[in-house]
């Protein structure tokens, strides 16, 4: 790595300095799933990170690699560059990218746990909650309850094009498609309130295909179903 700096010019150098504290600053936001909200989300963000160690450091050998062809003719080592950061260097990085994928999507994967069961039903152009609720199924249009710190499946349909289902800071995205049930693992640490949207282009009211996840503690959540099936009838 320290080879790869030390033939960088300053500007470029400086440049990086700069750019990449204000990229960071865009990582925020209520859709963002560089802010995890639970621990689906959080193994995504650590693996977003490490694929975007891995890929700025095969962007910067290739940089590296340019700045030596215009610059002025030097001595190089082909054994080093050739083999050690061409072939071994490369191969290293991919390879741990992909132990690293397929750990955090063994880890986040549906499984048999007694998790809670929600339904989300896609439409154009919104979304319907089936919730289990203590006298019967609670229905509710564009807001989903959920309790804290329990896993929770959600069944996603649709009953017209392909949709799809996705809480940045809580899980992944997943497709619904017509015909079909998708599960998809969400969980949130803490009580509070989440954007969610649909986010596969599916007509002129794709943009706003918005719904909100309302995590409510775990003692809580049963009168907050009760509360949305009132509020329903009302």
């Amino acid at each position: 790595m320290r080879v790869l700096l030390d033939v960088l010019p300053h500007p470029i150098k400086r440049f990086a300095l700069l750019t990449v504290p204000l990229g960071l600053a865009g990582c925020e936001g209520g859709l963002s799933a560089l802010a995890p909200a639970g621990p689906v989300a959080a193994d995504i963000a650590w693996l977003w990170w490490a694929m975007l160690a891995g890929a700025t450091l095969l962007t910067l050998l290739v940089v590296v690699l340019l700045v030596l062809a215009f610059g002025p003719p030097r001595a190089v080592s082909d054994r080093r560059w050739t083999h050690g950061l061409g072939l071994w260097f490369s191969l290293g990085i991919l390879t741990s990218v992909l132990i690293a994928g397929l750990w955090v999507g063994e880890r986040i994967l549906p499984r048999d746990d007694g998790a809670v069961e929600v339904e989300a039903h896609a439409y154009q152009w919104g979304w319907r909650f089936t919730q289990p609720g203590a006298d019967g199924p609670v229905e509710t249009d564009g807001v989903l309850h959920i309790p804290a710190n329990r896993p929770v499946d959600v069944l996603v349909t649709t009953e017209d094009v392909i949709h799809a289902f996705w809480v940045p800071r809580l899980a992944g995205k997943i497709d619904a498609i017509p015909g079909r049930i998708n599960r998809l693992r969400l969980q949130a640490d803490v009580p509070g309130t989440l954007s969610g949207t649909c986010a596969e282009f599916c007509g002129i009211g794709h943009a706003g295909m918005r719904f909100e996840v309302i995590v409510h503690a775990d003692e809580d959540w049963p009168d907050a179903l009760a509360a949305a099936t009132g509020g329903a009838d009302e």
